[in-house]
């Protein structure tokens, strides 16, 4: 297709690349109809990757008994 034709295209359609296939048509999925929809963040920002809590809870350790954090220990690396 030339990228006028691209252009022009209709909006409901798109062109799926996968590795080892040839690039081929299919239809637009609307995501708002799939049933674990309510899990992304576009439906609730709560449900949005915090990158920086995440990094700052990574070298913890949870020691739990019956669901209940006993102690919690930071974690690091020596060196030698």
């Amino acid at each position: 297709m030339s990228q006028d034709e691209i252009a022009v295209m209709d909006g409901s359609k798109c062109i799926m690349q996968l590795r080892g296939v040839r690039p081929f048509f299919s239809d637009k999925f609307d995501i708002t109809n799939h049933k674990q929809y309510p899990l992304l963040s576009d439906y609730d920002k709560k449900n949005e990757f915090d990158i920086e809590k995440y990094v700052k809870n990574r070298n913890r350790l949870r020691f739990k008994r019956n669901d209940v954090v006993d102690e919690v220990c930071d974690v690091g690396e020596i060196i030698a």
